[in-house]
């Protein structure tokens, strides 16, 4: 069970995040996971559902879901329980020190564009890192499509500037992958690969997070991810204290 201030709603501006506790919560956000990620069925969901906890971020005023997550706490000898260990190699990462989240099914109604709702999203999450004494948050972040065509740029400046450190680097396990391509781009290449970064892997790199060295075509999603580790004790204390500020 979670504990700290994230059981309770977040409330700021037009905004209320708060953890689902409900059949209709869990509707809801299985409902907008499909939508978001562009998949044929009305809802998505799957085994891992009724074991983590989702944080809902709503309007206040219309009630209208507006983002979503689910999240797990672990350790490394649960490591193989998670999400993520479906895909990649864990072994490694199994020898860190310390209380692990697994951050999932990040997503964002199609239509927002404000970033206060992603910023309320991190606020809920800070508070759980903090309440756990979190020291690696994780996951598995995806790129729309499943053709890797479209992300050689991108995937050329992860293995350039983004690589995990080798003593937790995760391995290949998953039947389709796609090894990152070697080599330094220049500016107007780099500038534009950038630009393809997707929101929430942009969020984790800036705060120091770090990729695995090759992505997995997951076809039932119809996306392209890499494994993300953020190391809690990377991030500057003033990040720390602008998260935890907006909570």
């Amino acid at each position: 069970m979670l504990r700290g201030a994230v059981l309770k709603p977040l409330l700021r501006g037009p905004y209320r995040a708060y953890r689902a506790t409900s059949p209709q919560d869990m509707d809801a956000a299985q409902a907008l996971r499909a939508r978001a990620f562009g998949l044929d069925q009305t809802h998505d969901s799957d085994r891992f559902d009724a074991k983590k906890h989702h944080i809902l971020v709503r309007d206040q005023g219309s009630g209208e879901l507006l983002c979503c997550y689910r999240i797990g706490v672990m350790d490394g000898a649960s490591l193989d329980q998670s999400y993520a260990a479906q895909f990649y190699d864990l072994t490694k990462l199994a020898g860190f020190d310390g209380p692990m989240m697994e951050l999932g099914r990040f997503c964002l109604a199609p239509e927002v564009q404000n970033p206060d709702v992603v910023r309320m999203a991190w606020a809920a999450l800070a508070q759980v890192v903090d309440a756990h004494a979190v020291t690696l948050l994780f996951g598995c972040t995806s790129f729309r499509g499943t053709d890797p065509a479209p992300y050689r740029d991108v995937m050329r400046l992860l293995q350039d500037r983004h690589l995990a450190p080798l003593q937790w680097r995760p391995q290949v396990k998953a039947p389709e992958t796609v090894a990152f391509a070697k080599g330094q781009l220049d500016k107007p290449a780099e500038k534009a690969a950038l630009q393809m970064l997707p929101a929430l892997l942009r969020s984790y790199l800036m705060m120091g997070g770090w990729v695995s060295d090759h992505a997995v075509i997951d076809r039932p999603m119809k996306t392209l991810h890499v494994f993300t580790g953020l190391e809690i004790a990377a991030i500057t204390e003033g990040r720390k204290r602008l998260l935890r500020g907006t909570a």
